[in-house]
């Protein structure tokens, strides 16, 4: 399963991509705006949001993609390890 993560800290970066590839997920994570950003989501299983620190662009154009695409959208007001452990446990 692929994962994406939009939003977060530029600093946990590495931590979200160990947190995924613990729980058997592939994942890519934006905390910034890339340029081709819609195009470089893809076509993952799910999307969380990390809604305290994203861009209102960033958030809109991650709806869309999962809209297309049909993934799961997952919203999270915290950022947090923590956070992202429990939407990939389930809990959340």
């Amino acid at each position: 399963m692929s994962v994406v993560i939009v939003g977060g800290h530029d600093r946990m970066n590495c931590k979200y991509k160990e947190i995924c590839k613990r729980h058997g997920y592939k994942c890519k994570v934006f905390t910034q705006c890339p340029a081709n950003f819609k195009g470089q989501i893809g076509s993952p299983d799910m999307i969380i949001v990390f809604t305290q620190t994203v861009s209102h662009k960033m958030l809109r154009q991650a709806v869309s993609q999962a809209e297309k695409t049909g993934a799961v959208i997952k919203h999270c007001h915290s950022s947090g390890a923590c956070a992202l452990d429990e939407i990939l446990c389930g809990s959340i």
